[in-house]
């Protein structure tokens, strides 16, 4: 069983001239190993853990040569230990390489351009070290910070690991009640912040959510502000100027391979947000084999994926130095003054490698975006996205709209791992709407109810053997039951992801949505991204949400799709008869929705991601305020019409 069509194949010099091929050359020169094809490799890395990630160690130099047999000592899940043996510092690893290497490059809406060598920017490391210390920033202390994606913020952070701090950041479009709802679980010791920023042509002063925030967290030592949207200052901070005024040493405090980095936080829609520890080692090699063996990026690259400080793709990004690459960060608009923006800023910057969501290409797709044509991407080698399942159209429209000699690969993992499961490989055809290959060292399994192992069939998303990159903890977890009942309570042993996945015999997959928002209609479970390529291919749809709502007594329940009809359009019968006739055509009968209801817009998280299962809760009668945080939300009246429909119920 294979799925969609091909539109792009290795050519046959692959090996010499990509990483992983690089990587393959030195397998076989080191240990004598060679493979026949990706899966073979892939099966390795599955079947022999210590000896894959010890090679990924040693390959990539990350340090001191280990001991196979102290790799991974407690194979258990949860519980695994990675690396007893080593101390290490990922900024330490991060920094490396010639002083003149271009190393950021940040691009703003808000002010000029900032390029940073790598020198340039270990020494502002340095100076920020420095600084933090003279504010009490030690080992285990907490530094948080409220930035957007700019060359300070990558400072910021190189310089709070340097001292074995732990990081975390929320971006600064969170409102004040998801920002002290993340940082007050943690009890910062410093807070980063701007003053405002500018969204566009959109200014946003952030004076009185930065007061609020520092109100609400009567721990801090010191405040330090970046003069971001203007010179006002904040009453009581430390200016940035004056933080990285004193030069001082690199140094690298060397930590236990767990040691926390940072904390990433889950997306609170319900409750409070899971505090996400990660350690530097585990960090330190998913990223390397991440980047390296998969999206092929090394010291010739410049990478670039929009993200914001508060999504995990900025932590990826950010490990783009690991690679020896320069990191591209953009804060702003990505659609501003239209969708062909960032595909400019790709071009002037000489990306080679582009990243971005799902829904973004689409709706470039839906624009009639042609980047290719308007622009010289003759640097560009690839194209990630991520964040939701990319249809096949989606596929089609960056060979034919963008590159058609592109690597596209579609990737998809989470925050909880900082990392993707599944994703590409230039060993392997690109094929639409596929998910080429399960990731390196990543055990990755579809399983039935009773947990038997499918193939050819969807089941749930888990993964059998431990990943380095798997949390630390949960802070505060103190007895770990937290991150137990997240994970590993569904299928004891193995991790529980959230996500239906097919996997082919090739071991290729495809995602069709979280688990938890599956359609069970008459005992045939059915994928919601299924529904949105039918439903936003058509012209007169922005956007779409779909949810079933079941009957308590047994019977068929009743299937509801809610469109956001685009500019000048209107929902009324004919709309209703082509969508019900394109979902009962090209999906089946039924997919055809009992109720279809136009609304202002759909609820998401402030990452983008849709909220099914809050929106279908709503419906069946919670309390919204119960199940959705507003404040985790990227428009909070977004969930008022679901509340309308509710009430009139």
């Amino acid at each position: 069983m294979t799925f969609g069509d091909v539109l792009w194949t290795p050519p046959s010099d692959i090996r010499e001239r990509s990483e992983v091929g690089r990587y393959l050359a030195w397998l076989e020169r080191e240990d004598g190993r060679s493979f026949d094809g990706y899966n073979d490799l892939w099966r390795w890395s599955v079947d022999d853990l210590p000896g894959f990630w010890c090679s990924v160690w040693e390959h990539f130099g990350l340090g001191d040569p280990v001991d196979p047999d102290r790799v991974l000592t407690a194979r258990t899940m949860p519980g695994a230990t990675w690396f007893p043996d080593v101390v290490l510092s990922y900024p330490d690893r991060a920094l490396r390489g010639p002083d003149e290497r271009l190393a950021v490059v940040s691009v703003s809406h808000t002010r000029h351009d900032v390029r940073l060598t790598l020198g340039e920017l270990r020494d502002q490391v340095a100076r920020a070290r420095t600084g933090l210390q003279r504010l009490g920033v030690g080992r285990g202390d907490r530094v948080v910070a409220y930035l957007p994606n700019i060359a300070e913020t990558i400072t910021a952070f190189l310089a709070t690991a340097s001292l074995g701090a732990i990081w975390a950041s929320c971006a600064p479009e969170f409102g004040t009640a998801s920002v002290v709802a993340r940082f007050q679980q943690i009890e910062p010791k410093v807070l980063l912040t701007i003053d405002g920023y500018r969204y566009g042509a959109k200014a946003i002063d952030r004076h009185n959510e930065v007061a609020e925030i520092r109100a609400a967290l009567p721990g801090l030592a010191a405040t330090v502000v970046v003069p971001y949207l203007d010179a006002a200052s904040v009453p009581g901070a430390t200016t940035w100027a004056e933080l990285v005024s004193e030069p001082g040493p690199l140094a690298f405090e060397q930590v236990p391979f767990d040691h926390p980095l940072y904390i990433l936080y889950s997306s609170g829609t319900t409750g409070l947000p899971k505090p996400i520890v990660h350690g530097h080692g585990g960090i330190l090699v998913e990223h390397a084999k991440a980047l390296g063996l998969h999206k092929d990026i090394g010291a010739a690259d410049r990478f670039f994926w929009y993200s914001t400080t508060g999504w995990m793709m900025w932590n990826f990004l950010v490990s783009g130095l690991v690679a020896g690459a320069a990191v591209v960060c953009f804060d702003g608009d990505p659609g501003w003054p239209d969708l062909g923006a960032t595909w400019r800023m790709a071009a002037e910057q000489g990306v080679t490698s582009f990243g971005t969501s799902a829904p973004f290409l689409m709706a470039c797709r839906k624009a009639g975006v042609a980047p290719g044509s308007d622009v010289d991407l003759s640097a560009l080698r690839s194209v990630g996205s991520t964040g939701a399942p990319l249809p096949a159209e989606g596929f089609e429209w960056v060979y034919e709209a963008v590159r058609g000699d592109v690597v596209l690969s579609s990737i998809s993992g989470g925050t909880d791992v900082c990392s993707a499961f599944v994703g590409g490989s230039v060993l392997l055809p690109v094929r639409s709407g596929v998910i080429a290959a399960r990731c390196l060292g990543a055990a990755v399994e579809a399983f039935s109810p009773s947990g038997e192992s499918l193939i050819g069939e969807q089941g749930e998303l888990v993964i059998t053997q431990p990943l380095p990159s798997m949390p630390v903890a949960f802070w505060g977890d103190d007895d770990s039951s937290r991150y137990r009942s997240a994970y590993f309570e569904r299928f004891p042993g193995a991790w529980h992801h959230g996500d239906w996945i097919t996997i082919a015999a090739d071991g290729s997959s495809v995602i069709t949505g979280r688990s938890d928002a599956t359609l069970n209609r008459g005992g045939v479970r059915l994928g919601t991204s299924d529904f949105y390529t039918v439903v936003e291919a058509f012209d007169e749809v922005v956007d779409s949400l779909v949810v079933h709502l079941d009957d308590p007594d047994g019977g068929p329940g009743r299937l509801l799709l809610f469109v956001v009809p685009a500019p000048g359009a209107e929902v009324d019968d004919d709309l209703r008869a082509r969508l019900g006739g394109a979902l009962r055509t090209q999906l089946s009968p039924r997919h055809v929705p009992d109720e279809l209801h136009a609304v202002a817009a759909v609820p998401r998280t402030l990452s983008g991601k849709k909220l099914e299962v809050p929106v279908k809760r709503i419906l069946l009668g919670q309390p919204a305020d119960a199940v959705a945080s507003e404040d985790a939300l990227a428009d909070p009246r977004a969930l008022d019409p679901y509340r309308a429909l509710a009430d009139a119920r």
